[in-house]
């Protein structure tokens, strides 16, 4: 399979942090070993990428929209290519990738307002991180991803 001639699927991911700067991760329920990562997911046709941002956080954490601020975003966007052996695995084959915009919220509610437990869950467990902690804990191909996201919102992370 030629991955050049495939596209990017554009996604959003949210980077959630709590009043002391820690990151919020997510142990992904399809992956056998510890694999931890952000809420992230498609956009919609037609739907804005602030508006998939606000849809994902809710499906894959249960936070609403009035439990989280607005902080910052990503001024472009990110890409990431998938592994050899997952290419034309995952998405149905679709796509090369991943091109995603980033959105950091601060989330105001308490920690019994994360409810993981959805129709579809993404994640078995959770917790809150030190930021570069994330980094280190995200599978291997979207660490450059994962560095990047939070390099642009260092500021605001403990």
């Amino acid at each position: 399979m030629d991955a050049e001639s495939l596209p990017y699927r554009p996604c959003v991911g949210v980077v959630l942090i709590d009043a002391r700067g820690l990151v919020f991760a997510g142990q992904r329920i399809d992956n056998p070993s510890p694999a931890w990562q952000m809420p992230q997911g498609g956009i919609d046709d037609g739907e804005k990428p602030k508006e998939a941002a606000y849809r994902e956080l809710w499906e894959e954490t249960g936070v609403t929209r009035d439990k989280v601020e607005f902080v910052a975003k990503t001024h472009g966007w990110v890409t990431y290519d998938l592994p050899p052996e997952l290419l034309g695995k995952v998405w149905g084959g679709k796509y090369r990738g991943q091109r995603q915009k980033w959105f950091l919220f601060r989330f105001k509610g308490q920690d019994s307002d994360i409810k993981i437990a959805s129709e579809h869950p993404e994640f078995s467990t959770w917790r809150w991180i030190l930021a570069d902690e994330m980094v280190e804990s995200i599978v291997p191909f979207k660490r450059a991803v994962y560095d990047q996201v939070i390099r642009s919102f260092r500021a605001y992370l403990a």
